[in-house]
């Protein structure tokens, strides 16, 4: 007998009739409408006139779980109802579940599986398990993120085999289905909510659950046919009017996003949100008119104080940058990290900091810890490839030595990310170091490039160029392999080339003569010279005296100057050209 009693006191929605019905689901519609103040009134006034309400307390616990507080005061909160409510009711068994769903949400799956079982077996009788502990159960399971998502289906299939046509089954049914599965379960979800909409032609929600599954699949068409669906339903169901105000905000659609907003605060009056302002500052944002949106997010804040959610201070802090007020900028930016949401947080809001604190005196490696962290966060590869050079065009605009090796660190991790790097990605990460003076790995890289890329002039260039600054006498020969392939590879077309040629030739021809005396190499690189620039009589002189000729006088300059002497007792004098040297602007050719 005492069984039975709990069990009629546990009767699922469906099972409840006359006034009571009717203001129980008053409450449940109000909650699955997010309009959670209103809810709890509803079944605080219902717990005024029967403290002994079970049905009450549990969706009042339930409506405490969706409370605009910080997670931890919810759950305080529903854990406190439920133990007192359990003490004046002989352990209900709804109430049990409630223990169990607050015990998810702690992340004590352990116990919160133990209160499940001992619910189930408190009201089991020969006809099985009571529909309304199942459904319940399988709510808190679907809902929560340590929920098991599969046993929720287990026992949400097993409530819908009782026979009894009840909406919430179906809806938890296709909640969990989705998350059990996700990608996967999009079907089964989709006919759970379609039979949820079967049995109750009013439930709004299972509509929004239609448009999220086809918000995922980017088919806007449904998207929005089913949010229209769900005001249809219900013209107050204001998570419909939510969806549509960023439904047009993300596309910039900023007067249709404004109507929806307003619709949206209208749906939930009387019940007002300071949050709210949140959104009005987002539309100022977006609009740049940054002013706006300082001064209503502001509003929040202040409202709130600790309280404030961290996309508050996330927008404050861009407002505040963009303002030019880099001050306030870094002071809500560095709250928005000290409070941040770990599943909501992006790398625009890395990218944020990195912005701010090279306002606010930021050192080039907290800027480039900002980068990195931000490009950990971005599962997508172009994401995170996007992100990274981001962040490597910041540092190669601030131009000092250090923030070009920071340039080149983040541009050496794009190589490492792309399956198939390209040259400028090589050219780029290796010019970086070699702005940054980084030469010994500058050099690695440009290695790479050279064996990849041969019969290109670049890699080549820069090889030669660092040799010679790392061998800036020559004794060593450092220069002398990248020069002779450098000029192998810039004769294939000696007219786009002449400069180069005769300045890379002029410089091996002064090693030649100079360091190791072979004359004959010397000669033969003079030569070079002399066929893209046979007017000059100066390669013709020094042709001649490493051949122990005595020169051929040169043509006088005009003017009065004497003509200039052939030196025969010092080294050839060949003069370094400016045109080895790379400008900031070089390119690698595609």
């Amino acid at each position: 007998m005492k069984k039975t009693t709990i069990a009629f006191f546990v009767a699922g929605l469906s099972m409840i009739s006359g006034l009571k019905a009717q203001t129980i689901q008053e409450g449940v519609n109000h909650l699955y409408a997010e309009r959670v103040k209103s809810a709890i009134d509803v079944f605080t006034k219902m717990l005024a006139t029967n403290p002994n309400n079970i049905e009450a307390s549990y969706w009042l616990g339930q409506s405490y779980l969706e409370m605009d507080e910080i997670a931890s005061a919810r759950v305080s909160a529903a854990r406190q109802l439920y133990e007192k409510a359990l003490q004046s009711s002989n352990n209900a068994p709804l109430l049990i579940v409630g223990i169990g769903h607050v015990e998810l949400r702690e992340n004590k799956t352990s116990e919160a599986r133990q209160h499940f079982e001992t619910a189930l077996t408190l009201t089991r009788t020969k006809k099985g398990d009571d529909p309304a502990i199942l459904n319940a159960i399988g709510r808190a399971n679907a809902e929560a993120k340590a929920g098991d998502y599969n046993y929720a289906i287990e026992k949400l299939l097993a409530a819908a085999d009782k026979g009894e046509k009840n909406a919430e089954t179906f809806l938890q049914l296709g909640n969990a289905y989705r998350k059990a599965k996700p990608g996967e379960g999009g079907g089964d979800a989709y006919k759970n909510y379609k039979k949820a909409l079967e049995i109750n032609p009013s439930f709004a929600i299972a509509d929004l659950r239609l448009a999220k599954l086809f918000e995922s699949q980017k088919n806007w068409e449904l998207f929005l046919e089913y949010l229209n669906d769900a005001i249809k339903r219900d013209p107050k169901y204001s998570p419909a009017y939510y969806e549509l105000f960023y439904y047009y905000f993300f596309r910039g659609k900023f007067p249709e996003a404004e109507e929806q907003l307003k619709k949206y605060t209208d749906s939930k009056l009387p019940e007002t949100d300071i949050q709210d302002e949140y959104l009005n500052a987002q539309l100022c944002w977006a609009r740049k008119d940054f002013e706006c949106a300082v001064l209503r997010a502001e509003k929040v804040v202040l409202s709130l104080g600790d309280l404030t959610k961290p996309k508050v201070y996330r927008l404050l802090a861009d407002a505040y940058y963009q303002k030019g007020d880099y001050p306030n900028a870094k002071k809500y930016s560095d709250q928005f990290f000290a409070k941040k949401n770990p599943d909501d947080i992006n790398s625009f809001d890395y990218k944020i900091k990195a912005d701010v604190l090279s306002k606010t005196g930021g050192s080039a490696e907290d800027i480039y810890n900002a980068y990195w962290q931000g490009a950990s966060l971005d599962s997508v590869l172009t994401s995170k490839i996007d992100f990274l050079k981001q962040g490597a065009e910041f540092f190669k605009s601030r131009g000092d030595s250090i923030s070009r090796n920071k340039e080149g660190d983040l541009r050496l991790a794009l190589i490492n990310l792309k399956t198939n790097p390209g040259q400028r990605d090589y050219f780029d990460a290796g010019f970086a170091y070699y702005q940054g003076k980084n030469y010994f790995r500058s050099d690695s890289l440009y290695s790479v490039y050279t064996e990849k890329y041969p019969g290109e002039t670049f890699g080549w260039q820069m090889r030669f160029q660092i040799s010679r600054i790392l061998d800036s006498t020559m004794e060593k020969g450092l220069a002398v392999p990248f020069g002779i392939k450098y000029l192998e590879v810039l004769e294939k077309d000696t007219a786009k080339n002449k400069n180069s040629i005769l300045s890379t030739a002029g410089y091996l021809a002064q090693y030649y003569a100079n360091i190791v005396k072979d004359k004959v190499k010397a000669v033969e690189y003079f030569k070079k010279m002399q066929i893209l620039n046979p007017g000059n009589p100066d390669i013709q002189k020094y042709i001649d005296l490493l051949e122990g000729r005595t020169p051929t006088r040169s043509t006088p300059p005009k003017g009065n100057a004497p003509p200039a002497k052939p030196v025969v007792t010092k080294p050839v004098p060949v003069a370094k050209s400016k045109s080895t040297a790379l400008s900031k602007n070089t390119v690698v050719k595609k």
